[in-house]
């Protein structure tokens, strides 16, 4: 070797040397069995999509975080047969599944799932607190070999007492967070990916990508291969990399291989938007001059919540229920019960309630946008992308945070800081209220304030946020909630007014500012509500409002409205499209418990503002999220049918949804049933929406109809100005 090669050879071992030293001291501790990682201090380990490229150090845990955080949950145990699956019970199913002959022999594996297989429905239903808990199992979904497997871990015996294998033509489980992040490497092995990169003028250190989910077309390329596409952003001068496209580039990885499949480039006349003043971070906007419009305003507890929360189990006022986070839904929502003020019994309402699958599908056919169809619970995982919250700002003083505990892909627990909180809301609005007119000379007003308990989660899924809220009320009403924020998805264009663009050319979206389109696309949220309104067997009834004629001479009137009660008998009797000019109620009822006057009790579904699928549906994407196709949907009581896509989501066909299932036609009437809705939004992009969007809502409320004898909160006491305490505004937990 002569001395100039020498040289070389000694230099770049020194750099490989001095890479590997900075590379290890800035990564955990080596993990033990025992060990978990917490994302308040690994937040560089346990991060989301959205901050995929982030340039960020692992953030070093300070005094203040020390101080302040919260018990690591290494001595956590089950104290309810739905409590989710402890640090000491993802190590034993680590230990069980490592002497597995599936696993033992191999060193290519990957976890996508592990959670509590709950126990069957009855045996929950019997199970009293002082009980000995029922048997803890797990269910693990996981790829061995390119290959998906399905098994049941009994934890009571440490065995496997389940092992089944899944074809491709199924689909494939949810994306761990590591494989995400894992195929964002791929692109850059590519000497033509980061020759394209160069010649479009971008960096390739400034790059930001984005893993995207291909769905499924029944192409050649697809036959049993695990694909995902990958698109990238330009982060110069700005966070906000999301506004600046490298549009029109595309790679198509195999995600079991690491390897580039593809690489298409139908935008190289595009150019990079500037991203100026896109920065949304308030250390930035403050520069530019803060827009004080309100003063500060805060809901004081100076006696404290009125909530308590043991273990997983929360109460409040007259309510109590079994919360708990989930990688997949997010927040379950179980065994929720409401006392009846009469009895003062526990009552039933609802089994178990979850968000089961998100269709976001963007209405751009040309070759970079037409995959975009995403199943954000099934395909990434909706909890898994849940962020911590802020307090103050996420959720007011005084609320309660949860954390997730949730299995990486190797197994190893690792911790979901303040993923839920719980928290009273009270915005000044009325419970009920009366006040007599003067003509009857009765001097009478009578109101009532209306305090409710809200359960929030918040998913950034890339670049979408979405605030998910469970909402109860002292009347007996739950309401769930969706609310739209974060980030467009945008769409390089070479137009910077409209002034420039053809008549005849259409956009697919809005103009929102120079070189960017804010494609229009859909949202659509799937709920599993299994409603066991006084107990499991119950009957759903639509009550049809017509408008009936009156006889001539019958009356002066020529019409009113009538209602017409329909129990469904069949699921296909209980498929339901929404329709403005055919109005409906839609209860849910026991029709072996009934009132004082012999109503049957029952809880009706109230929609909300929504929307419906317009697409074909023999479009791809459609038959995948063929559970969008009614929004009222409901089907016997099956523990293998919760998630409304099917279990394996990731490039599925469609051949496992809600549509198939009821599409049986089984008998509900009568019977233990779920009550499937779907909340829908449509979003036609404007420039409100630009650079961050301010949140858009809707929701859905369960109602009691003839559930009570009377109104449940008719001895609910009026404020006094006595008994509200002048509070003076201090730091609270």
């Amino acid at each position: 070797m002569d001395a100039r090669n020498l040289l070389r050879f000694l230099v770049f071992s020194f750099c490989l040397t001095l890479v590997f030293l900075v590379t290890w001291f800035h990564l955990p501790s080596s993990l033990t069995n025992k060990e978990t990682l917490n994302c308040n201090i690994y937040s560089g380990w346990c991060t989301s999509k959205n901050r995929f490229q982030s340039s960020n150090p692992i953030n070093k845990p300070t005094a203040s975080t020390l101080r302040n955080q919260k018990p690591r949950h290494e001595s956590d145990v089950p104290h309810h047969p739905l409590d989710p699956l402890t640090i000491q019970e993802f190590n034993e199913v680590r230990a069980v599944l490592s002497t597995h002959p599936l696993f033992k022999y191999s060193n290519s594996y990957t976890f996508n799932s592990i959670v509590l297989e709950e126990p069957d429905k009855e045996l929950v239903l019997k199970w009293k607190k002082g009980q000995p808990l029922l048997p803890r199992k797990a269910s693990v979904v996981a790829r061995v070999k390119c290959v998906t497997h399905t098994l049941t871990v009994d934890l009571s015996t440490s065995q496997v007492t389940n092992h089944e294998t899944r074809s491709p033509s199924s689909g494939y489980p949810t994306m761990t967070i590591e494989e995400m992040t894992s195929v964002l490497d791929v692109p850059f092995k590519s000497d033509e990916f980061n020759r394209t990169i160069n010649n479009r003028g971008v960096n390739l250190a400034d790059l930001a990508c984005l893993p995207i989910s291909s769905g499924w077309y029944g192409t050649p390329v697809e036959e049993n291969r695990r694909l995902i596409k990958v698109q990238c952003y330009s982060r110069k001068g700005t966070v906000n990399f999301y506004m600046k496209p490298i549009e029109g580039l595309t790679v198509l990885v195999d995600m079991d291989k690491k390897e580039v499949v593809s690489i298409t480039d139908n935008g190289l006349n595009i150019p990079v938007a500037n991203g100026i003043d896109t920065d949304y971070r308030y250390s930035v906007q403050k520069l530019n001059g803060e827009l004080n419009l309100i003063n500060p305003i805060s809901l004081e507890q100076p006696k404290g919540p009125s909530f308590t929360v043991d273990g997983h189990l929360v109460k409040w006022a007259n309510w109590e229920f079994h919360l708990k986070p989930d990688p997949r839904a997010g927040t379950i929502i179980s065994r929720a019960k409401v006392r009846d003020p009469d009895t003062l019994e526990f009552r039933n309402v609802i089994y178990k309630g979850f968000t089961s699958e998100l269709f976001v599908p963007y209405m751009d056919p040309t070759d970079g946008w037409y995959f975009k169809t995403y199943m954000d619970a099934g395909e990434y995982g909706f909890g898994l992308q849940a962020m911590p919250l802020d307090p103050l700002n996420d959720c007011p003083r005084n609320a309660y945070y949860m954390d997730g505990v949730f299995a990486s892909a190797d197994g190893t627990p690792f911790i979901q800081p303040n993923m839920i909180c719980i928290f009273e809301s009270y915005a000044g609005d009325i419970a009920w209220r009366h006040a007599e007119c003067p003509i009857t000379d009765l001097k009478v007003t009578e109101v009532r304030p209306k305090v409710t308990l809200v359960v929030r989660m918040a998913a950034a899924v890339a670049n979408y946020d979405y605030i998910m809220d469970w909402e109860f009320q002292t009347d007996g009403l739950i309401r769930s909630k969706v609310g739209l924020s974060g980030i467009l998805m945008v769409k390089g264009t070479t137009y910077e007014n409209m002034n420039q663009v053809p008549d005849e050319e259409y956009l697919y979206g809005t103009l929102l500012s120079e070189n960017i389109i804010g494609v229009i696309h859909d949202h659509f949220i799937t709920y599993y509500l299994d409603m066991d309104i006084d107990g499991s067997d119950n009957s759903f009834v639509k009550v049809n409002i017509k408008k009936q004629q009156t006889s001539p001479g019958e009356s002066p009137r020529k019409s009113y409205l009538k209602a017409v009660r329909k129990v469904a008998k069949t699921e296909k009797e209980a498929q339901i499209k929404l329709k403005l000019y055919d109005p409906s109620e839609f209860h849910v009822v026991n029709p072996l418990k009934k009132t004082r006057v012999g109503n049957p009790v029952g809880y009706k579904l109230v929609p909300g503002a929504t929307a419906a699928s317009l697409l074909d549906h023999d479009d791809p994407p459609q038959k995948r999220a063929a559970f969008t196709n009614n929004q009222i949907w409901v089907t016997p009581y099956n523990k293998s049918e919760q998630w409304a896509g099917g279990l394996l989501v990731y490039q599925s066909q469609g051949d496992d949804t809600l549509q198939v299932w009821s599409d049986r036609d089984s008998p509900i009437e009568n019977k233990d049933i779920v009550l499937w809705y779907t909340v829908g939004f449509h979003h036609v992009p404007c420039q409100e929406d630009y650079p961050i969007m301010p949140t858009v809502s809707s929701s859905f409320d369960l109602k009691p109809v003839n559930f009570f004898e009377r109104n449940p909160i008719l001895r609910m006491p009026p404020n006094f100005k006595e008994d509200l305490p002048v509070c003076k505004a201090q730091d609270s937990a």
